[in-house]
């Protein structure tokens, strides 16, 4: 690895790793390769191009990852990027179970970061759904109905506070489950507070 690349803040993350330490140091080879800025956001390693972020390592219960933040924006021929969840509009995972799933894979995963780096050069941008284009959940409704002072709180909202509430409030599939969601936050909307303020 190029000496002056490496972050000892990332130094510390990989010391106290353990479920995936040897996945994550050869993560970090490959992406020090890239030449990119290496950083400690979120407390997990990111790499970044003249300060946009382009790529992070992150692991979880069943596999480690790479996420490309404009992920939606890349080229995939081999169909190796994948949407975390339905939500998720801009960034793309490339998921590993083990080392050798990622040595095997060292030649894409550089030609990913190189697509990475070529859209953020680019000045790409990521189009977002309005928040008006997601459904509102028919307790929701319901509640707007019997509280129209809550529906011109929740209108007044920005549009990404709107957002957040809408999946907030859409994840569960119980209905008793999102109308508890509802009525926990119904003061924080009347305040004019987002989900998580």
């Amino acid at each position: 690895m190029t000496n002056n690349l490496i972050n000892p803040k990332v130094n510390g993350f990989m010391n106290r790793a353990t479920k995936w330490h040897d996945e994550f140091v050869k993560l970090r080879e490959i992406l020090l390769e890239c030449q990119l800025t290496e950083e400690l956001k979120w407390g997990q390693p990111c790499y970044t191009l003249e300060g946009s972020n382009i790529v992070l390592i992150h692991g979880f219960k069943e596999y480690c990852a790479l996420l490309f933040m404009k992920g939606v924006l890349l080229k995939d021929p081999k169909g190796i990027l994948i949407q975390q969840t339905a939500n998720v509009q801009a960034a793309r995972q490339i998921r590993f179970t083990n080392l050798a799933e990622i040595v095997a894979l060292e030649t894409d995963i550089k030609a990913t970061v190189k697509d990475a780096i070529e859209v953020e050069r680019a000045g790409l941008e990521v189009t977002f759904k309005e928040h008006t284009e997601y459904q509102v959940p028919e307790e929701l409704t319901l509640k707007f109905y019997s509280n129209p002072i809550l529906k011109a709180a929740f209108e007044a909202l920005t549009p990404g506070r709107q957002r957040a509430y809408l999946f907030y409030f859409a994840q569960p599939k119980h209905t008793k489950t999102r109308e508890d969601r509802i009525e926990k936050v119904v003061q924080q909307i009347l305040d004019g507070k987002g989900l998580n303020d």
